[in-house]
């Protein structure tokens, strides 16, 4: 897609701050940008504009940012990238946690925002697009990544009652598995995951690339605590096997 087709939610109480990010945005190129001031505009916004990304404030009047990104999330593997004058490690690695696509703090330059919206866009429909019809399979896991899904077929050790279960993987999930699966058996550097995952911009990544391995692990490990598939290799990197 070309920028100017990309649609983007921006959340924002401040009146002042919504008018001049969207002119940011409109300068850069992107055409559609749609503005809420609260969580209640931003999901009726949501699902009548349908956008390819949403940037996000924290501190919203009727709610918080967290909250309406897992509402959202609930829907939609759309990119969120959060917006904030929070720059504790606490919140930001809490948004990362939670699978938003980045986090940036205010105030921030204007480059950098375009920078990091055009970065995610890139990453997200660029993975999207070049997904392969292949799979992976781990155990009782199956991983679909033509689809991005993981399915899990639990029947035999729930018992009569057990049930198949379907669970999608984020953009950054799915290249993260995508580059181990790749590599399978052999050990995946951190420096390489990161490349794979954030391109140019991977310098500083590291602890948010753990965030990440423990949300994969926690939807292809039958305990994401003691994994059997995907293993630190302490010091290295990781492997799958």
């Amino acid at each position: 897609m070309d920028i100017h087709e990309y649609k983007i939610l921006l959340v924002d109480d401040e009146k002042t701050l919504l008018e001049m990010v969207a002119g940011f945005l409109k300068r850069a190129g992107f055409h559609h940008v749609v503005t809420a001031g609260n969580c209640r505009q931003a999901r009726e916004l949501f699902h009548k504009e349908t956008p390819h990304l949403v940037l996000l404030d924290v501190m919203l009047p009727d709610g918080d940012g967290f909250t309406l990104f897992e509402s959202l999330r609930k829907e939609s593997e759309i990119p969120v990238i959060f917006l904030s004058a929070r720059d504790e490690d606490e919140n930001r690695l809490r948004g990362l946690g939670l699978g938003a696509d980045d986090y940036i703090t205010k105030p921030f330059l204007p480059e950098e925002l375009i920078l990091r919206v055009k970065a995610v866009l890139k990453r997200v429909y660029r993975i999207k697009d070049a997904r392969e019809n292949e799979s992976v399979l781990l155990g009782d896991c199956l991983v679909d990544l033509g689809s991005g899904v993981v399915h899990w077929n639990r029947g035999e050790k729930a018992g009569a009652g057990g049930m198949d279960t379907e669970v999608a993987l984020t953009a950054k999930e799915y290249a993260i598995l995508k580059k181990l699966s790749q590599e399978r058996g052999r050990i995946v550097t951190i420096d390489a995951l990161c490349d794979a995952v954030w391109q140019e911009e991977n310098y500083g990544y590291e602890n948010t690339l753990i965030v990440h391995i423990r949300r994969l692990r926690e939807k292809i490990e039958e305990d994401p605590s003691h994994p059997k598939y995907l293993l630190t290799v302490r010091g290295l990197g990781y492997r799958l096997v």
